[in-house]
Protein backbone atom coordinates (compact mmCIF):
# COMPACT_ATOMS: atom_id res chain seq x y z
CA UNK A 1 0.00 0.00 0.00
CA UNK A 2 1.28 3.16 -0.83
CA UNK A 3 1.37 6.42 1.31
CA UNK A 4 -1.08 9.39 0.05
CA UNK A 5 0.65 12.35 -1.99
CA UNK A 6 1.51 15.18 -0.31
CA UNK A 7 -0.70 17.88 -2.06
CA UNK A 8 1.09 20.78 -4.58
CA UNK A 9 1.51 24.14 -4.08
CA UNK A 10 2.06 26.99 -1.36
CA UNK A 11 0.74 25.02 1.17
CA UNK A 12 4.22 24.20 3.89
CA UNK A 13 6.85 27.29 4.65
CA UNK A 14 10.41 26.81 6.48
CA UNK A 15 10.45 28.30 9.93
CA UNK A 16 14.08 28.74 11.18
CA UNK A 17 14.73 28.81 14.63
CA UNK A 18 18.33 29.10 17.09
CA UNK A 19 18.91 25.98 19.35
CA UNK A 20 17.43 25.65 22.07
CA UNK A 21 14.53 26.74 21.06
CA UNK A 22 13.76 24.51 18.30
CA UNK A 23 14.93 21.67 20.67
CA UNK A 24 12.42 22.86 22.93
CA UNK A 25 9.58 23.38 20.66
CA UNK A 26 10.26 19.27 19.67
CA UNK A 27 9.83 18.14 23.35
CA UNK A 28 6.40 19.82 23.41
CA UNK A 29 7.00 22.47 26.32
CA UNK A 30 7.78 25.46 23.92
CA UNK A 31 4.26 25.85 22.20
CA UNK A 32 4.93 29.82 21.35
CA UNK A 33 7.60 30.58 19.04
CA UNK A 34 8.37 34.64 19.39
CA UNK A 35 8.48 36.80 15.67
CA UNK A 36 8.82 40.73 15.02
CA UNK A 37 6.13 40.08 12.76
CA UNK A 38 3.04 38.11 12.19
CA UNK A 39 2.86 34.97 10.53
CA UNK A 40 0.10 33.35 8.61
CA UNK A 41 -1.67 29.69 9.99
CA UNK A 42 -0.47 26.62 8.42
CA UNK A 43 2.24 23.98 8.42
CA UNK A 44 5.89 24.95 8.77
CA UNK A 45 9.16 22.86 8.81
CA UNK A 46 10.79 23.00 11.96
CA UNK A 47 14.46 24.51 11.23
CA UNK A 48 17.46 24.32 14.05
CA UNK A 49 19.38 27.11 12.53
CA UNK A 50 23.20 27.19 13.00
CA UNK A 51 23.94 28.91 15.81
CA UNK A 52 23.51 28.19 19.73
CA UNK A 53 22.04 31.15 22.00
CA UNK A 54 24.49 30.42 24.48
CA UNK A 55 22.65 32.64 26.92
CA UNK A 56 19.73 30.69 26.62
CA UNK A 57 21.61 27.14 27.99
CA UNK A 58 21.41 28.75 31.13
CA UNK A 59 17.74 30.04 32.12
CA UNK A 60 16.16 27.34 34.08
CA UNK A 61 13.50 26.73 31.89
CA UNK A 62 15.22 25.80 28.90
CA UNK A 63 17.48 24.23 30.95
CA UNK A 64 15.02 21.81 32.72
CA UNK A 65 13.36 21.52 29.24
CA UNK A 66 16.30 20.09 27.02
CA UNK A 67 18.00 18.16 29.25
CA UNK A 68 19.51 15.37 27.95
CA UNK A 69 18.67 16.58 24.17
CA UNK A 70 20.99 16.96 21.19
CA UNK A 71 20.98 20.19 19.96
CA UNK A 72 20.81 19.53 16.39
CA UNK A 73 21.91 22.69 14.00
CA UNK A 74 21.93 23.52 10.44
CA UNK A 75 18.85 20.74 9.58
CA UNK A 76 15.29 20.18 9.57
CA UNK A 77 14.10 18.20 13.07
CA UNK A 78 10.36 18.50 12.08
CA UNK A 79 7.26 19.74 11.49
CA UNK A 80 4.39 21.93 12.86
CA UNK A 81 0.72 23.65 12.47
CA UNK A 82 0.82 27.47 13.33
CA UNK A 83 -2.56 26.83 14.78
CA UNK A 84 -3.12 31.33 15.01
CA UNK A 85 -0.59 34.12 15.99
CA UNK A 86 -1.33 37.12 18.43
CA UNK A 87 0.41 40.07 20.61
CA UNK A 88 -0.37 40.08 24.05
CA UNK A 89 -1.96 43.16 25.09
CA UNK A 90 0.42 45.36 26.94
CA UNK A 91 -1.67 45.51 30.11
CA UNK A 92 -2.14 41.85 30.13
CA UNK A 93 0.32 38.75 31.62
CA UNK A 94 2.33 36.58 29.29
CA UNK A 95 -0.02 33.59 27.14
CA UNK A 96 3.20 31.85 28.25
CA UNK A 97 6.84 31.51 30.29
CA UNK A 98 7.87 31.38 26.78
CA UNK A 99 6.56 33.92 24.99
CA UNK A 100 8.47 37.74 25.00
CA UNK A 101 6.44 40.93 25.52
CA UNK A 102 5.94 43.25 22.19
CA UNK A 103 6.62 40.04 20.08
CA UNK A 104 4.29 38.10 18.01
CA UNK A 105 3.40 34.93 19.64
CA UNK A 106 3.00 32.09 16.80
CA UNK A 107 0.50 29.16 18.49
CA UNK A 108 2.09 26.00 17.58
CA UNK A 109 0.41 22.67 17.69
CA UNK A 110 0.58 19.23 16.30
CA UNK A 111 4.37 18.93 16.38
CA UNK A 112 6.27 15.98 14.86
CA UNK A 113 9.53 15.16 14.93
CA UNK A 114 11.55 13.74 12.47
CA UNK A 115 13.43 10.29 13.31
CA UNK A 116 16.55 11.50 11.61
CA UNK A 117 17.36 15.58 10.97
CA UNK A 118 17.29 16.41 7.57
CA UNK A 119 20.71 19.05 6.63
CA UNK A 120 19.63 22.33 4.93
CA UNK A 121 20.04 25.74 4.40
CA UNK A 122 17.04 28.16 6.04
CA UNK A 123 17.11 31.82 6.33
CA UNK A 124 15.06 34.54 8.14
CA UNK A 125 11.41 34.90 7.53
CA UNK A 126 9.25 32.47 6.40
CA UNK A 127 11.07 30.43 3.18
CA UNK A 128 9.55 28.03 0.66
CA UNK A 129 11.21 24.25 0.71
CA UNK A 130 12.17 23.21 -2.60
CA UNK A 131 10.65 19.97 -3.71
CA UNK A 132 13.81 17.52 -2.77
CA UNK A 133 13.74 18.84 0.96
CA UNK A 134 10.24 18.36 1.08
CA UNK A 135 10.55 14.09 -0.14
CA UNK A 136 13.27 13.92 2.43
CA UNK A 137 11.28 15.28 5.38
CA UNK A 138 8.09 13.43 4.31
CA UNK A 139 9.58 10.18 3.51
CA UNK A 140 10.14 10.30 7.39
CA UNK A 141 6.40 10.91 8.37
CA UNK A 142 4.63 8.52 6.51
CA UNK A 143 1.39 8.85 8.91
CA UNK A 144 1.44 12.55 7.92
CA UNK A 145 -1.75 14.05 6.06
CA UNK A 146 -1.77 17.85 6.20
Amino acid sequence: MSAMPLPEGDWVRGITIKQPYAASILTGAKTIENRPRPWRTGWVLLHAGQQIDRTALRLPLVARTIRGRALVTGAVVGVALITGCHQDPDDAPLCSPWAHPGSWHLELADVQELPLPTPARGQLGPWKPDPDLLGQVFQQLPGFRP
